[in-house]
């Protein structure tokens, strides 16, 4: 059994293509002028006397935003950032959500995050680029990866943690990520969902969790938007959320048109998985076995929260955290999961295998625990409540497998190996398969039969569609908007 689901690969191809294009067509020197005004008219240092003219060059381009960058001889320097079209599904709602985000961190912890100077619509941006923050730089000399990867791996190949790397040290940098944990599980709310900004001192959870992986579904999944939950919409228990969760793995597999079976049997075993899964969020009794904070209150979860976010100086003092896009009001039991970022990478990539991670993950997470434990000790004055106090709980988590609950429950290209190697058997027994591919064959008698009528159609419709390569993908307007753009610069070139 493959360790993840493949993307559509037609999706793929146009998203990468689109970004690649647009990260070119942005430096061009027409649209570049034009960026550099607008940040000359809207940076708070531009009066500055004796400020010579600053020098505009490009920050970074990443997986969802490109980053430019106006530097200054006597004052701070300062980004702009907008989203990368055909990268970003939710373009005005995503920086909406992070501007209200960072600003609520800025206000209630001490978690460095760059201060946002001016943030806007497509509308209202530069050249009509798209929604856009502008925010200050942030002194740094690396990410925290930079410091816990293996050294020496070639380019392109994906970083996992350095296998050489001393216990004092990866503690000393586990506790700087675990303090940031804490005080996230401190921010809580009555519901779940993103936050909107009231005033300078009040935030409400007012519109529906945009998760990274909500982007995914759509961006790499061809996920109509309408299958997701509408905007506003918000989860007042736990068990509400999981279930909108699971019923988006099964939309997941009915809608993504291609690669995202291989066989009959294999979309057999896939619609068994998650229709078993969707039975185990809500089935009260199975349900109970993992879901322990049913009416919350509900902390602050970040989806990108990970090393490569974490910038630090030459001494590993962090000096700034970003990438809070994904962020929102999520159920306790994510917090109480330890972080999969322990080892840098995912389980569903590690080269020699998902046992191979688990053993090599438990190694770290005593260390990562140690260092938590250290962390709330310190925090003992603060008062930390029963649903804030981690350590405990990510080590019960893991233990009882709830930990991979969780994981499947927001990793859709991840959730089948995940689900039979280890939810599977916990809520369902033993079964007398060997080969770890053919266990859904002894699990078609847990469904109902308009379950297995549902998969036998299912089976004849996704045959039909691997005969085909189209493109079915429900792209946002800024996202159309860049690809007739391309379409018409590459014609005219």
């Amino acid at each position: 059994m493959d360790p993840r689901m493949r993307y559509d690969d037609a999706a793929r191809e146009t998203s990468d293509a689109l970004a690649d294009w647009w990260a070119s067509y942005i430096l061009k020197d027409e649209t570049s002028h034009q960026i550099a005004e607008f940040l000359l008219k809207h940076h708070k240092y531009v009066d500055c006397p004796g400020d010579p003219l600053p020098v505009f060059d490009t920050l970074s381009t990443g997986a969802f935003n490109t980053a430019l960058q106006m530097k200054f001889a006597r004052s701070p320097g300062v980004i702009i950032r907008f989203p990368l079209p055909g990268a970003i599904m939710f373009p005005e709602e995503k920086l909406r959500n992070e501007v209200a985000i960072m600003r609520l961190i800025r206000d209630q912890t001490t978690i460095p995050v760059p201060f946002v100077i001016h943030s806007g619509t497509k509308r209202e941006s530069p050249a009509g680029l798209g929604p856009f923050i502008i925010m200050d730089t942030i002194e740094h000399t690396m990410d925290m990866v930079d410091k816990l990867k293996t050294p020496g791996r070639p380019n392109g190949e994906r970083n996992i943690l350095d296998p050489n790397i001393s216990i004092a040290e990866l503690q000393t940098m586990y506790k700087s990520l675990a303090r940031i944990l804490i005080s996230l599980s401190k921010l809580s709310y009555n519901s779940i969902g993103s936050l909107r900004q009231i005033d300078d001192f009040t935030w409400h959870v007012a519109d529906r969790p945009l998760s990274l992986h909500l982007n995914e579904l759509v961006r790499l999944g061809t996920l109509p938007c309408s299958k997701l939950p509408l905007p506003g919409t918000t989860f007042e228990t736990a068990s509400s959320y999981f279930d909108t969760l699971a019923e988006l793995h099964i939309s997941h597999l009915i809608s993504q048109r291609n690669d995202s079976i291989e066989s009959t049997d294999d979309c057999r075993r896939k619609f068994i998985a998650r229709l078993l899964f969707r039975r185990i969020v809500q089935d009260e009794t199975l349900r109970a076995q993992w879901v322990t904070h049913e009416n919350g209150p509900f902390p602050l979860w970040c989806d990108d929260f990970r090393p490569g976010n974490v910038l630090v100086d030459n001494d590993v003092n962090i000096t700034g955290v970003v990438d809070w896009e994904f962020s929102y009001t999520a159920p306790v039991e994510f917090s109480h999961a330890p972080p999969w970022w322990l080892l840098l990478e995912k389980p569903e990539y590690w080269p020699q295998g998902l046992d191979d991670w688990c053993i090599e993950y438990e190694k770290r997470l005593d260390v990562f625990l140690v260092a938590m434990m250290e962390c709330e000790s310190e925090k003992e004055g603060e008062r930390l409540g029963k649903s804030q106090t981690l350590a405990d709980a990510m080590r019960k988590s893991w233990a009882s497998g709830d930990f991979w609950i969780m994981y499947a429950a927001r990793n859709n290209f991840a959730f089948d190996a995940i689900y039979w190697s280890k939810i599977d058997k916990r809520f369902f027994g033993e079964t007398d398969s060997e080969d770890l591919g053919d266990v859904w064959k002894s699990r078609v008698h847990l469904l109902r039969p308009d379950e297995q009528e549902f998969i036998e159609r299912q089976v004849v419709l996704k045959m039909e569609a691997m005969e085909t390569r189209e493109l079915a993908w429900d792209a946002d307007g800024l996202t159309l908007d860049a690809m007739e753009l391309m379409m018409s610069t590459k014609g005219s070139s």
